[in-house]
């Protein structure tokens, strides 16, 4: 089989690492995973919801839908490339960072922002059911600005 997206004389070192990424991770390589991929996993770690990284994929000129963003950032997570952050029933953000930490959700602003490793602790876990075991503890600490 073919790779859709194969290597060419203007591929970058970029590029290159990011389709290895999605190799690894048990992904195709598509143009639609590269696009968006490319938003998320170049520069800075991140916290986006779909509707966000579509407005960034319509201005980096990547023609895609909304529902196209919304299966990908799901496949990436599913992948292990992205944390999903559920901030509420109807707030999903994803993570650029999936080591194991919170976060503090700024409700005024509708952001996301990691809280410092080691700033919150615990003095133990539940025991998990028959059978299971515990993954992760996602906290999200929710925050109001303070009127003056």
């Amino acid at each position: 089989m073919t790779d859709p997206i194969a290597p060419d004389d203007t591929e970058t070192s970029q590029q290159a690492c990011l389709k290895a990424i999605l190799r690894m991770a048990g992904l195709r390589v598509t143009r639609q995973r590269m696009a968006l991929g490319e938003l998320l996993f170049t520069g800075e770690r991140q916290h986006v919801n779909a509707d966000e990284l579509h407005q960034k994929a319509i201005a980096a000129r990547a023609n895609l839908t909304l529902a196209t963003v919304y299966n990908t950032l799901h496949q990436f997570s599913r992948a292990g490339l992205l944390r999903e952050v559920t901030v509420d029933a109807g707030s999903t953000y994803f993570d650029t960072d999936t080591s194991n930490h919170h976060h503090f959700f700024v409700e005024d602003d509708k952001q996301v922002l990691d809280i410092h490793p080691g700033a919150m602790s615990f003095d133990g876990f539940p025991e998990p059911p028959e059978g299971m075991e515990i993954t992760h503890i996602d906290v999200v600490v929710r925050l109001r600005k303070i009127s003056s």
